[in-house]
């Protein structure tokens, strides 16, 4: 891999957040870029525009080429490396031949600094470059300045590498193509969501739209997490009696059989807005990325943690008996440092391993880049219970006092866990503590941790929160002196999202999405709509797709009850691109509603809206079919596509949960908005199933395409006697 030698160093950013970087024009050569007679290439440099006008932000004014080369795969490109002199900033430029070229670039934003080859490992639905050149435009991608850039001014990794190279990127293709207006066009999901919006907020003409997707709100940070681990430390027993409830032909209450605490807490968890149908997850849900912000939420407020187990008000100083019973205090002693070697032989070291089909710059992903190596003790007497997020304390010898946090546990042997390491040193760091020095594992931190949203209550347009206010409209707990979400939004974006932009949005949000609740995509939209007033419908767009999670891989975690909203994504940036260049508005944004914090949309396609389409299935003309074993079940599905958006491609069957699909329907060339099915099946074996039908339309109706394929599913209860 080409890097930058020419310096390694990442310069002092400078304090503005509003940076225009420009660059002046440079002579094209042939119908390559610059390179020796030979046609090896070489480094250039193009100098800083001379005029006032076009002030380029200056840690980024000597870009330069390093590699370039025409690559035959995915497609046929020119493949173009290079980067900013003096700093550690690269890109990634993927050019079509000019015969595909439209005049156009697409730019993907990952959560944190990454490679800026991450699009060569891409495939399939999600292969960026191969997507961009069918779209006529190139694909562009930073490393955001490397891991050097985090812990700086937050801006330089959020948008202004970013930026500078999408503005370079213009001179290259000038270079190819001769001159030409190129339109450019930014995505982002997650923290890249963030980075797109803090992006279009803080620059001019880097890019003429965006689409940010699964994001947060400036409060997203720790809340999703603390919300999500109360509910699934209170309810994890109560869980499968939740998900029949709310699965089709189930009772549609998910509160029977629960307690006067449980369902206080789904109550609470629901209304801070974590979608309830997604709990189908809940056995491999995990903590997600909150290994990475537990420590830094401590670290801004460590007094919150000795007042919750104290003050009154807060749930520790008068605890509930399921939070007695999970709250640990075990004291031994060690006997042996073990190495990482020693672990390894043991089986008990936890590296970092990215969900299946999740990518290094992924949504999924990309944080655990974060996470650190591991290592351990073994110990006199281990303790029992749940220790998921428990602390290991030294008690006693020259490391006294040092938290660390825990990971497995097997016999004797207790393994330090993994976390967030920014060049302070790894949180593991294990120097001083010796053999003979007492530890305490420690879950009280992690507990109280649970319900640290209660005490950050925000402003009244984070309507979530208002579950916690009292009837005079004060807050019912005791609140910290610094609510920690924009600080959080800020690390990650260089700004807090204030909805004013120039250019045109067009936001993805997910309604099954378990770590960005789909309300903060509402609340974002409200930013916009107070900021550009009757311009609001002229500028911006939100589509929500059901059964859809957080993650931006294709192949999902239980394709029976989730889809990938890839090809949602990829309708949205060619929307945008027709948008901006012709003046084609794109289809209408999803009707919605907010309802105690859970997004809902109507039934029908055509009063949804927005450009996915619905899919509804009935098993013996009802949503709960009970049937003998052998007795065949006549199902019958719709697929109506919302108007204008494009035809029915593809319809597959699951009968019996397999996640496999076998049962194929067949599509015809003419297919229209809406086309109903037939099929029957018959059960061997006794149980409870649910058929699923999926289903994906596309805009021009081309069902060979891997790109823009839209996709929904319908579901249906069968029980078999």
């Amino acid at each position: 891999m080409i890097r930058n030698t020419a310096g390694r160093g990442l310069a002092p950013a400078g304090p503005a957040l509003a940076i225009v970087v420009a660059f002046s024009a440079v002579a094209f050569w042939g119908s390559g870029f610059v390179g020796n007679a030979r046609g090896a290439p070489q480094q250039t440099t193009v100098p800083a525009p001379a005029t006032a006008a076009e002030a380029a932000d200056p840690l980024f004014r000597e870009p330069f080429v390093d590699l370039e080369e025409w690559r035959e795969t995915p497609v046929r490109h020119r493949y173009v490396h290079g980067g900013f002199r003096g700093t550690q900033a690269l890109f990634s430029i993927y050019f079509p031949p000019k015969e595909k070229y439209q005049g156009r670039f697409f730019q993907h934003i990952t959560p944190i600094p990454s490679s800026e080859n991450l699009a060569a490992q891409s495939t399939g639905e999600d292969n960026k470059i191969a997507f961009s050149i069918e779209s006529g435009g190139y694909f562009l991608e930073t490393n955001e300045g490397g891991m050097a850039a985090l812990g700086r001014d937050s801006s330089l990794a959020a948008y202004r590498v970013n930026a500078a190279a999408a503005r370079y990127s213009r001179i290259l293709a000038a270079q190819m193509y001769g001159p030409h207006r190129t339109y450019g066009y930014a995505f982002g999901g997650s923290g890249g969501g963030y980075r797109t919006i803090g992006g279009i907020e803080n620059t001019v003409g880097a890019w003429d739209g965006v689409v940010p997707y699964v994001i947060g709100s400036p409060m997203a940070l720790p809340s999703v997490f603390t919300a999500r681990l109360l509910a699934m430390r209170v309810l994890k027993d109560k869980f499968p009696a939740i998900l029949d409830s709310v699965e089709p032909g189930g009772s549609g209450d998910p509160y029977v059989g629960l307690n006067p605490e449980e369902r206080d807490v789904l109550t609470e968890v629901s209304g801070m807005g974590f979608p309830t149908r997604a709990w189908f997850s809940y056995k491999t849900l995990g903590m997600g990325s909150f290994p990475i912000l537990f420590g830094s939420v401590v670290q801004k407020d460590p007094g919150y943690f000795e007042d919750f187990w104290k003050v009154p008000g807060y749930a520790g100083a008068n605890p509930s008996v399921s939070l007695q019973r999970a709250r640990i205090q075990h004291r031994t002693t060690i006997r042996k440092i073990l190495t990482q070697e020693e672990a390894a032989k043991l089986g008990l070291v936890s590296l970092p391993v990215l969900p299946p089909g999740a990518s290094r710059g992924g949504v999924d992903g990309a944080w655990q880049q974060l996470l650190g190596a591991t290592a351990g003790f073994q110990v006199e007497r281990a303790p029992d219970g749940d220790l998921e997020g428990a602390d290991l304390v030294v008690m006693t010898g020259t490391a006294a006092g040092r938290r660390l946090p825990l990971g497995k546990v097997g016999g004797d042997t207790i393994m330090v866990g993994i976390g967030m390491s920014l060049g302070q040193g790894p949180a593991q760091n294990l120097s001083g503590i010796r053999a003979g020095d007492e530890i305490q594992i420690d879950n009280s931190n992690f507990l109280a941790a649970q319900y640290h949203h209660r005490h950050q209550v925000p402003t009244p347009d984070f309507y979530v929160w208002n579950q916690f206010l009292g009837l005079n409209g004060k807050p019912i707990y005791p609140q910290r002196a610094k609510i920690q979400g924009p600080e959080f939004a800020k690390t990650a974006a260089g700004t807090v999202q204030n909805g004013r932009f120039q250019g045109k949005m067009i936001v993805v949000e997910s309604l099954w999405d378990q770590d960005a609740f789909p309300w903060q995509a509402d609340w974002y939209a409200g930013k916009v709509k107070a900021s550009l007033g009757p311009l609001f419908n002229d500028n911006f767009r939100l589509w929500y797709t059901d059964h859809a999670l957080h993650g931006d891989i294709e192949h999902q975690l239980d394709p029976t009850h989730t889809v990938s909203y890839i090809g949602i994504l990829h309708q949205a940036l060619r929307d945008l691109s027709a948008w901006v260049e012709k003046g084609n508005p794109p289809p209408a944004s999803t009707n919605y509603s907010v309802v105690k914090g859970q997004v809902q949309v109507p039934s029908a396609a055509g009063a949804r809206r927005g450009i996915q389409p619905v899919v509804t299935v009935k098993a013996n003309g009802g949503t709960r079919a009970e049937v003998a074993i052998g007795q065949s079940v006549r199902f019958t599905a719709t697929v109506e596509v919302p108007p204008g958006t494009g035809r029915v491609v593809a319809a597959e069957w699951d009968f019996e949960g397999t996640g496999k699909f076998p049962v194929v329907e067949k599509i015809g060339t003419g297919s229209g908005a809406t086309v109903a099915f037939k099929n029957t099946h018959a059960f061997t074996s006794r149980g409870t199933y649910f058929a699923t039908l999926r289903a994906a339309s596309q805009r021009e109706g081309n069902a060979k395409t891997p790109f823009a394929r839209i996709q929904n599913l319908g579901r249906v209860r069968v029980v078999v006697k």
